[in-house]
């Protein structure tokens, strides 16, 4: 198994932060569809360093816990949610994380 962690910041450019209901949304529309089994989801606080800028931004996000079997085609689903995230925000980046879960239900 595999255990996905995908970043997401929630500040948006001049206008606030992406709101707890539109998040949930987007949870509804784009990853559930993606990823049916189940998942987690946890406020965080993060940090980065724009690349474009230099400087460091701080701003609330959510971490995004999913756990599934290796296949090309969960890992694409990734890279989908990640993207949609973006275009749906206006982000300038996901991070997606995985490493190799021994897992038991």
């Amino acid at each position: 198994m595999l255990r996905a962690e995908l970043m997401f910041g929630r500040t948006l450019r001049d206008r606030g932060l992406v709101s707890e209901a539109a998040f949930a949304r987007f949870l509804a529309e784009e990853v559930t569809p993606r990823f049916p089994d189940g998942l987690t989801v946890i406020d965080s606080k993060g940090q980065w360093r724009n690349p474009a800028t230099g400087g460091l931004l701080r701003e609330p996000g959510k971490l995004l816990l999913i756990i599934f079997a290796d296949d090309p085609a969960k890992r694409a689903a990734l890279t989908a949610v990640a993207e949609a995230y973006k275009h749906r925000f206006r982000q300038q980046s996901v991070l997606i994380a995985l490493q190799p879960a021994c897992v038991s239900f």
